[in-house]
């Protein structure tokens, strides 16, 4: 393990490069992380683009939702400051095994597609279950995933209740928590932790709230600045 909390980089390295970008994650990957986490929907064309909105207003210069786009129309877009929006494959080629890839399930129906390219990369590309977290606060999508595959680690993403949290998560039998870090205490974490699960908070960029999340001692801190941790 690199760090003893481990640090993952929020959309790539989104403090300073366009988040969810080749050039973000990239970025990220030069501050040695242990993992990235990248949000995934299905294109009109079935491909997995990487790719944190719905709609392609607030980050390119297109406009609409990204399922109702091809993927050669997404690729003819410009993602602010002049990239391009990658695909789930794309991805997986630039960090080739160098770290944990936490993929956040954002659009509907993204789990099946997902699992099939993790599958493969499991089997065909000498990656190993554990190098990935599929991530979602979308119930209906985690619970696909575990009916699909069942070695895949799977998160519960929150920022209502970590109890709650863990409720669900003994229904898709995960140990991993992704709870935002306001919801957080060192009671909770340490409870949550004597119960078996892991603690892994979000997006964390600020010194003090670093140091803090530190001192509860959470397993994991994602991050829009990962070399800060």
């Amino acid at each position: 393990m690199k760090h003893q909390t481990k640090v993952f980089g929020h959309r790539g390295a989104k403090g300073y490069l366009a988040e969810n970008t080749l050039e973000s994650i990239e970025k990220a990957l030069s501050f040695n992380v242990d993992g990235i986490e990248i949000d995934v929907h299905v294109c009109a064309s079935g491909e997995l683009v990487v790719f944190h909105d719905f709609t392609l207003d607030r980050m390119t210069n297109g406009t609409g939702e990204v399922g109702k786009h091809s993927l050669l129309e997404l690729q003819t877009l410009t993602v602010n400051g002049g990239y391009q929006i990658p695909t789930l494959v794309d991805v997986l080629s630039l960090i080739n095994k160098n770290c944990i890839l936490n993929i956040e399930l954002k659009g509907k129906n993204t789990a099946v597609k997902t699992c099939e390219i993790v599958e493969d990369y499991v089997k065909n590309h000498g990656w190993n279950y554990k190098d990935f977290i599929i991530s979602s606060f979308q119930h209906t999508e985690l619970e696909n995933a575990f009916q699909i595959n069942k070695k895949i680690p799977l998160a519960v993403l929150t920022k209502a209740s970590v109890s709650e949290a863990i409720d669900f998560a003994k229904t898709i039998e995960t140990n991993i928590i992704h709870p935002n870090f306001a919801l957080l205490t060192t009671d909770n974490v340490k409870l949550a932790q004597s119960q078996g699960y892991q603690i892994n908070t979000w997006t964390v960029n600020d010194v003090d709230t670093i140091l803090r999340m530190k001192n509860y001692g959470v397993d994991g801190i994602i991050s829009d600045v990962p070399d800060k941790i």
